[in-house]
């Protein structure tokens, strides 16, 4: 198999037909090409973007040997983005429990300024993160030009609005900058409902709204369908637990308005809640990312005749 993935990898466009194609309309996720010689090949929009060679199966988690080699990868871009992302999950899970338990923030010392200011450090690993991986769905190259990444101009940011991955891992990127600005806002002190809901509540709702759409480009990019249920797959399970976490964010900004009058302790709650269950989702997608780049970096794959 890894004779024959370096041997797909040097197949220059020219000489691949494409047989097949799948994907939600109008984005097309999935290709199936056929060579010269009859061979054919599968490619993948995420797995191309990523420069995965293939699908890691669930199964593979349980073998320590491959999981392990996958926790300390510093030379692959994907590691450096599963990291950051669990970092920034993590401080925001950190920051939710000390919201719902009074008691613990109170044993460290810890007033809601500081607690807000744990969101907000939170918030810069996701933006940081999200950044990585816009520039590197900017840089993916096209579907069949394998080795034009060493020659092309490096791109910042990118415009490849046709493309569903540049277009989740932007929309992504633009939710993350929002973010920064509503927890830094949390952190001003003396705010009435008005500028609280101006400062915090307007770039938390239509950050939210950005990550939902851009968590469900990326489920459907690796469905190949507007829905698809394989669990055996991490890289299902990488974007089906971040769509959840979206959702998560989503709800927890619906409760998050603020309204005149005494504050309502049952809509805080609800909202630190669901922003707990997003980040846990995160989180989980974030370290899933780990054991699906365990294959090589390549991204087209041969399929046995």
């Amino acid at each position: 198999m890894d004779e024959q993935s370096e041997q797909s990898n040097n197949i220059q466009s020219s000489s691949l037909e494409c047989v097949e194609t799948k994907g939600p309309w109008p984005f097309v996720t999935w290709r199936a090409y056929r060579a010269a010689d009859q061979s054919r090949y599968n490619w993948s929009s995420r797995h191309h973007r990523k420069g995965l060679v293939r699908p890691v199966a669930l199964k593979t988690i349980a073998n320590g040997n491959s999981l392990l080699c996958c926790l300390w990868k510093p030379q692959e871009l994907n590691w450096w983005i599963g990291v950051i992302f669990a970092i920034g999950s993590l401080l925001f899970i950190i920051g939710s429990v000390l919201c719902l338990s009074p008691k613990l923030a109170t044993v460290w010392s810890l007033d809601s300024l500081q607690i807000n200011t744990i969101f907000f450090a939170g918030s810069i690993p996701f933006t940081t993160a999200a950044y990585l991986q816009l520039f590197q769905a900017a840089n993916a190259g096209e579907s069949t030009d394998e080795n034009s990444g060493s020659s092309r101009r490096l791109n910042i940011l990118g415009w490849r609005p046709g493309d569903i991955g540049w277009l989740s891992s932007a929309l992504q990127f633009i939710g993350t900058i929002l973010f920064n600005f509503n927890t830094f806002d949390a952190t001003l002190p003396s705010l009435d409902w008005f500028e609280s809901n101006l400062l915090i509540w307007v770039p938390n709702i239509f950050g939210s709204i950005l990550f939902l759409a851009s968590g469900y480009l990326a489920f459907i990019e690796i469905c190949h369908a507007y829905w698809a249920w394989n669990p055996k797959d991490v890289s299902w399970w990488v974007v089906f637990t971040n769509l959840l976490g979206c959702v998560g964010f989503m709800i927890s900004a619906v409760f998050g308005i603020f309204l005149p009058g005494p504050a309502n302790i049952d809509a805080a709650t609800l909202s630190t809640t669901f922003t707990l269950l997003g980040a846990i989702g995160f989180f989980i997608g974030s370290l899933l990312m780990l054991p699906e780049m365990s294959t090589s970096t390549k991204s087209m794959t041969i399929v046995a005749q």
